[in-house]
C-alpha cells in the first residue's frame, strides 16, 4: 500500500505539466474527471463514525483515503464527527485544479458540541492535498474565517454547494441550518464565500444587507439544510419553513450571485401557500427538503443566461396518499424571476411506479444540463428523483429506488426507473433505501447504495439515458480498484 502524505491507496495519478481548465473534478490536472466517495459513518483509527473520504482518479490511477486522522488535515476524528457528510467540487483558487470542499456537520469545536466544520482540500499536479497548499477551514468564531460564533448544534456544513459563477469567479456555500438568528434557535442561515480571496458574509432571512430575504426568522425553520446553484443563481432550502399556522411546510429562498458588500442578491422564494406555484402548504410537506439546479437556454436564446430548479417535497400528501411525495420544476430568469414549469409524481401521466404512502418521492434529487451552451432539450436536461421508501412486496419494505425524468417537456415521455435487483446490482431487501444517495456528472448519474446486505453496498455509475431497469457502465466497491475493504456506509455522499 502506497502511502504519500495525504492518504493511502493504490498508484498516484501522474503528475500533469500544468493544471488544465475545464475539466470538472480534476484534482490532479491531468484531464481525466475524478469521483469521489464518502462514508461518514466509518470508523476511524478506532473512533466509531469518525468518517472518511475517497478519492477514486480517473484514468484508473489509483485512490486516496482522506479522514481527520491524517498528519496534514486539522482536527482529530472524534465519535460521530461523520466527516464526509457533504461534499462539493470547485477550482477556489483558479488555478485549473480541483479543489475537494468536505462538510463535517456534527464536529465539535471545543466544547461546544456539533458546531461544525468545513475543509477546503487543494488539488495539484501531485495529486489531492498534495501540493504546497494547506487544508483550509471554515468554521465560526472570533477572527476566523466566518461570521457568527459556534454554537451547539449549528450543523455548519450540514450542505454545501460550488463553482464558478457567469463572471468567472468562485464562490462556496455553506449551510448552517442549526443557527440561532437572535433568539430564534435553528432558524438557520448560509454563509457565502466570495472569489479567490475567500471574503464571507452570514444571510439569514432577516438579512437586509444586499436586498430582503424572503421570509422571517422562525424556529426550526432550517434555511441552510440544501442548496443548489449554477453560475447565475443559487437557491437555499428550508425545508421547516412554517407557513402561517403550518409546520414544516417548507420553503425555498431564490438568490443571484450578484454582491453588494460581498452578501448575495435576494430575488425571492417559492412555498406552497403562493397562487402561483402548485399543491397546498401542509403540515410536514418539507417543501425544499431536496434541490437540484441545472443552465437553461430556451430555444431563441443566443446565451444560458436562465436556470432550471427542481424542488422536492418528499411529505406530500396525493389525496389519501400519505407522504407519497412529489417534484416541482421552476423556471428562473437572469433576473431572478421565477414559474412553475412542471409538477411531478408517480401519478403523473406514463411515468414508471405508482405513488404509495411513504415512498417519499423526491426525498434526494440531482440533475444535470449536457450541453449547457446549446438549446436545452428533453435529452440534455434530465432530473434524477429518489424514492427511498418505495417497496416492490412486504417483504422488501424500503427497498427504494431512483426515477429519471427529463426537465423539458413532459416528464413521462423518457422517463426510466432501476431499482435493487432491477438496474441496480446486488439482491432486494428490506431498508436498503435506494435513491437516497445520488450525484451527477456531465456524463453518469451515480447512485449510492450504503446500506442493505453487505455485499451490495457500493456507488454505482449509470448514463443518463438509461431505460428502465439498465445496467451501470461503472461501478465502486469497497476492496476492489484500490479502495479499502474496510467502511460502514459506503456512497452516503458521491461527487
Amino acid at each position: 500500500m502506497l502511502t504519500f502524505g495525504l492518504g493511502t491507496g493504490g498508484t498516484p495519478a501522474a503528475a500533469a505539466v500544468a493544471c488544465p481548465s475545464g475539466v470538472e473534478s480534476d484534482f490532479n490536472g491531468d484531464g481525466a474527471r475524478d469521483t469521489v466517495v464518502a462514508d461518514p459513518e466509518a470508523t476511524v483509527g478506532g473512533v466509531a463514525r469518525g468518517g472518511e473520504v475517497h478519492v477514486v482518479y480517473g484514468g484508473g490511477k489509483g485512490t486516496v483515503t482522506l479522514s481527520q486522522a491524517l498528519d496534514n488535515v486539522p482536527g482529530g476524528p472524534e465519535v460521530n464527527d461523520r466527516f464526509g457528510s457533504s461534499l462539493a467540487v470547485y477550482d477556489a483558487d483558479l488555478d485549473g485544479c480541483s479543489d475537494l470542499v468536505i462538510g463535517t456537520p456534527y464536529e465539535d469545536l471545543g466544547t461546544v458540541p456539533d458546531a461544525g466544520v468545513v475543509q477546503l482540500f487543494y488539488g495539484s499536479t501531485a495529486g489531492l492535498n498534495a501540493g504546497s497548499k494547506a487544508v483550509k477551514e471554515f468554521y465560526q468564531g472570533a477572527d476566523q474565517a466566518l461570521n457568527g460564533g459556534p454554537e451547539a448544534e449549528d450543523w455548519l456544513g450540514y450542505a454545501v454547494a460550488a463553482g464558478k459563477t457567469s463572471a468567472g469567479q468562485p464562490y462556496l456555500l455553506i449551510g448552517v441550518p442549526g443557527e440561532s438568528v437572535g433568539t430564534v434557535e435553528d432558524a438557520g442561515a448560509i454563509h457565502y464565500v466570495a472569489g479567490t480571496a475567500q471574503t464571507a458574509t452570514m444571510t439569514h432571512q432577516d438579512t437586509e444587507i444586499g436586498g430582503a430575504v424572503t421570509g422571517v426568522a422562525e424556529v426550526d425553520d432550517r434555511f441552510g439544510s440544501t442548496l443548489a446553484a449554477t453560475p447565475t443563481h443559487f437557491a437555499v432550502g428550508a425545508p421547516g419553513e412554517a407557513l402561517g399556522t403550518t409546520p414544516f411546510a417548507g420553503g425555498v429562498g431564490l438568490f443571484t450571485h450578484t454582491l453588494t458588500s460581498g452578501y448575495p442578491k435576494p430575488t425571492g422564494g417559492l412555498g406552497q401557500d403562493q397562487d402561483t406555484i402548485g399543491g397546498a402548504e401542509e403540515v410536514g410537506d418539507q417543501f425544499g427538503a431536496a434541490l437540484a439546479m441545472v443552465p437553461y437556454r430556451a430555444s431563441g436564446a443566443t446565451s444560458t443566461t436562465e436556470s432550471l430548479l427542481a424542488v422536492g417535497t418528499p411529505g406530500e400528501d396525493l389525496s389519501t396518499t400519505t407522504d407519497a411525495g412529489a417534484v416541482q420544476v421552476f423556471r428562473l430568469t437572469a433576473a431572478g424571476a421565477h414559474s412553475e414549469i412542471m409538477w411531478i409524481d408517480q401519478n403523473t401521466a406514463d411515468v414508471d411506479q405508482e405513488s404509495e404512502a411513504g415512498d417519499f418521492f423526491g426525498k434526494r434529487l440531482a440533475a444535470v444540463n449536457t450541453s449547457p451552451n446549446a438549446t436545452s432539450t428533453a435529452a440534455t436536461t434530465r432530473l434524477a428523483i429518489g424514492v427511498p421508501g418505495e417497496e416492490s412486496s412486504e417483504e422488501h419494505a424500503e427497498k427504494g429506488g431512483v426515477q429519471i425524468v427529463p426537465l423539458v417537456g413532459a416528464p413521462g415521455a423518457s422517463d426510466g426507473w432501476i431499482d435493487p435487483g432491477y438496474g441496480i446490482p446486488g439482491i432486494p431487501a428490506p431498508r436498503q433505501l435506494a435513491g437516497l444517495s445520488l450525484a451527477a456528472t456531465p456524463s453518469l448519474l451515480y447512485v449510492g447504495m450504503p446500506y442493505g446486505p453487505a455485499e451490495g453496498r457500493a456507488v454505482h455509475g449509470f448514463p443518463w439515458n438509461v431505460a428502465s431497469g439498465g445496467a451501470p457502465t461503472v461501478t465502486l466497491k469497497p476492496g476492489e480498484g484500490g479502495l479499502p475493504a474496510t467502511g460502514t456506509a459506503f456512497g452516503t455522499t458521491v461527487r
